[in-house]
């Protein structure tokens, strides 16, 4: 038996704020309106999507053990046109044919831009 991974929950503290984030940066779409308790997100090409769920006043950020792969063809592009939409990247790495640059969302949730699924050869 296997089981598809269609989409992600992430905790937000300012919901609307992390679907904005996520709209603008990496392309995602949806009303923006909350139902059931979630926004949910649907990737461009419709492969996932993202449910924004209210954080519980409780939950420390900051702290993650996941991080959000997004694959892009050309890390370097990628980031130069975020930093002229306000989100900026960390240094960009290279390991094994590809390339990969970290940064935070608005509560802090890691996430990784990467080249590896366009790389030409696998190790």
């Amino acid at each position: 038996m296997s089981a598809a991974l269609t989409g992600i929950i992430l905790y937000a503290k300012d919901m609307q704020r992390s679907a904005a984030f996520y709209q603008q940066h990496f392309g995602f779409s949806g009303s923006g309106e909350v139902v059931e308790g979630l926004i949910e997100l649907t990737a461009g090409d419709g492969s996932c999507s993202i449910l924004i769920h209210q954080a519980a006043k409780s939950l420390k950020f900051g702290q993650a053990t996941v991080k959000l792969m997004f694959s892009v063809q050309d890390v370097e592009a990628f980031k130069t046109r975020s930093a002229e939409q306000g989100m900026h990247f960390g240094s960009t790495h290279q390991a094994n044919g590809y390339s990969f640059a970290n940064a935070k969302d608005p509560d802090q949730n890691n996430i990784c831009i990467s080249s590896r699924a366009y790389r030409t050869t696998n190790p």
